[in-house]
């Protein structure tokens, strides 16, 4: 099977066109797969939470008195931001995928639309984030990367230091952060400049308005392409997360914008994420309080 699906230009030249459809059910079998085996290796061999974590790593009875009895975790605009971008984003994925499937409707209008309200939200988004915000709180940072390495070790049986708690992101939520960023900045970057060549009431069509070549087109369209079918896959175990019994109470924070202290005290490090009246740590706004 041909990943790229490739046409003859006027000028005799052959130029991609898009990818090859097939590359959407090796997304949606891949991403089941990995679905699956997550669950068998949770259900069957997967140690415990207290296996991983830092038996040893209490929180003081002073902390935990400071701990307010909820905990803010989303603000009202983070989660506006979250389920207007998730609606969008299911939208743009049924618009594409379907035609191919053979539903046949006015595709076009409702990706492009889709397409808008995704673009506006990310500004939006990228400014809250940055402005108001701990911009730096769903990034990577040292300690993520030291206490994933003691989790493998001790989840192969060797001996290594206990993990600490999280910060207020586990690693992995901004490990999907950094795969949502790469794959979302591209089908949007691909998409607005492909608005040019869509009938809109913002701008009269011009498929030549950039002067780029039918082969700079092509890539554009396998580049466009291949942002969406990934982004399935990520949907995927996005959702499956999400529905997990250990991850519910932070999908609940998405909806309602908080957790529980005990839930608070149970998964995240105070001195990671001070809540309440602690003091920030060195380096880290105040904002914390207001949370992402």
């Amino acid at each position: 099977m041909g990943l790229i699906q490739w046409a003859t230009s006027p000028w005799g030249r052959e130029v991609p066109i898009h990818i090859a459809f097939g590359l959407l059910w090796v997304s949606a079998i891949g991403g089941l797969l990995f679905l699956i085996v997550h669950a068998i290796y949770v259900g069957y061999w997967a140690k415990s939470a207290q296996a991983h974590s830092g038996q040893g790593v209490g929180t003081s009875a002073t902390v935990s008195a400071r701990v307010p009895e909820r905990v803010a975790r989303h603000s009202f605009g983070a989660r506006l931001f979250h389920w207007v971008m998730s609606a969008a984003m299911f939208v743009l994925l049924f618009t594409a995928f379907l035609p191919k499937l053979g539903v046949n409707f006015a595709w076009v209008t409702y990706h492009w639309i889709a397409g808008v309200v995704l673009t506006i939200s990310v500004v939006y988004h990228v400014f809250h984030a940055t402005f108001w915000l701990d911009f730096w709180s769903i990034w990577p940072d040292k300690v993520d990367i030291e206490d994933a390495s003691r989790r493998l070790r001790r989840g192969l049986g060797q001996a290594a230091p206990a993990p600490r708690k999280f910060a207020k992101y586990p690693l992995e939520n901004k490990l999907y952060h950094l795969a949502i960023l790469f794959a979302g900045l591209a089908a949007i970057g691909t998409g607005v400049l492909m608005m040019s060549r869509v009938r809109t009431p913002f701008f009269t069509r011009d498929p030549y308005l950039f002067g780029f070549s039918d082969m700079t087109w092509g890539w554009m369209y396998v580049l466009h392409g291949l942002a969406g079918v990934g982004l399935v896959a990520l949907i995927m175990a996005h959702v499956y997360f999400a529905l997990r019994p250990e991850k519910l109470f932070i999908t609940k924070s998405m909806i309602f914008g908080s957790i529980t202290r005990e839930q608070y005290l149970e998964h995240h490090d105070p001195s990671r994420w001070p809540v309440g009246e602690q003091t920030p740590e060195a380096g880290r706004p105040k904002s914390k309080e207001v949370p992402a």
